[in-house]
């Protein structure tokens, strides 16, 4: 069993979820609560620009980390083995970048990746670029209910494999993480092209990244394969996912138990046992016990990978595309901007939209 200890830091402190003072979930609380149940990290540095909020952490924790106000003095200053970074998306590029360039050998970033398709694969290229071991917490792939359907699944369980069904709140905050999950289920396939539609009439906004009221997403892998997304007002089914193959089907439901099944020779849907549903904590334990595996393990590519990540994200940003050009967008996407972004600031979507 390997023992080496890391050194692990943290950008973007912010407050416990629900507490005085938050302005999220605190994803920087679990990030520091997962890697220390590893038993094999140490923190080293923090940095926030409200020093309240560092050093708040630091008591919360009974810890004696050094506090930075600029993220960019604890990366020359500390180089950690292990960096989180726990701040709202529009920040996620440059700190990612800066990380790399500085050559920080892992970072365990917040999804979504990035507010444009530019600034993704701005990050992706830098994590090449340097040798960085680049993750981010889409850590619903390690929870019980989820790992058995992708297991029955790439058995064969359900027969040739036709259809991935999901609906959720909106395609790029809680979307991110559902389109994960139905490219784990189909074993991280290209996607070949998309068609999407995105209604809005609001200025709804998600750590503040822009988010529409209602959208439905179609697209095809290159395996053949059809994945559909409904999200939004009025999405709501009696299931998170409907996977559908030749001989069998499965749905994963919101409440326990999380996982059914309709496979051939069954009369009607069984579940099956599961102590886990959708969003349990300790699914993120796993995921950064799974980036401290990659460091100890030369060439394993960790389950929450940039080549994982960056696949769902250009469907996101292709998805926004295909509303604003009104058609479908065939694969690699060659729009850099958020065309959600754009709509908006066009009038076609949001409160200034006109009726």
């Amino acid at each position: 069993m390997n023992t080496t200890q890391y050194r692990h830091a943290i950008i973007g402190t912010g407050r416990p979820r629900g507490s005085e003072g938050a302005t999220g979930f605190g994803m920087a609380h679990s990030h520091y609560k997962s890697f220390q149940n590893s038993k094999r990290v140490s923190l080293c540095a923090i940095a926030d620009i409200e020093e309240s909020h560092a050093k708040a952490f630091l008591a919360d924790y009974n810890e004696s980390a050094t506090i930075y106000h600029d993220y960019r003095d604890l990366i020359r200053e500390e180089k950690p083995d292990i960096l989180s970074i726990t701040v709202w998306p529009h920040l996620h590029a440059d700190m990612t970048v800066a990380a790399c360039e500085a050559g920080i050998r892992a970072i365990h970033c917040e999804k979504p990746m990035a507010l444009t398709w530019a600034d993704a694969k701005r990050m992706k290229a830098a994590a090449d670029a340097n040798g960085t071991i680049l993750t981010f917490n889409h850590q619903r792939r390690f929870l019980e209910p989820i790992r058995t359907a992708a297991e029955m699944i790439h058995r064969g369980e359900l027969g040739e494999l036709l259809r991935i069904e999901a609906q959720c709140n909106d395609l790029y905050d809680t979307g991110t993480h559902w389109l994960d999950m139905m490219q784990y289920f189909n074993q991280e396939s290209p996607i070949e092209w998309v068609i999407g539609q995105l209604d809005s009439w609001e200025d709804r906004r998600i750590f503040g990244a822009l988010a529409e009221g209602q959208s439905i997403i179609h697209y095809k892998w290159t395996n053949g394969v059809r994945g559909l997304m409904i999200m939004g007002y009025e999405a709501k089914w009696d299931c998170s996912f409907r996977v559908t193959g030749s001989t069998g089907m499965l749905e994963l439901l919101y409440t326990r138990p999380t996982l059914r099944v309709r496979l051939q020779g069954d009369s009607d849907w069984r579940f099956i046992d599961s102590k886990e549903g959708l969003h349990d904590e300790v699914s993120i334990d796993r995921a950064c016990a799974d980036t401290i595996r990659a460091l100890d393990e030369p060439g394993y590519v960790p389950m929450l990978s940039v080549e994982n990540a960056i696949r769902h994200t250009e469907l996101i940003f292709a998805s926004y595309y295909s509303s604003l050009f009104r058609g479908r967008v065939d694969m690699p996407l060659n729009y850099d901007e958020n065309a959600l972004n754009d709509m908006v600031a066009q009038g076609l979507l949001g409160p200034n939209r006109v009726r």
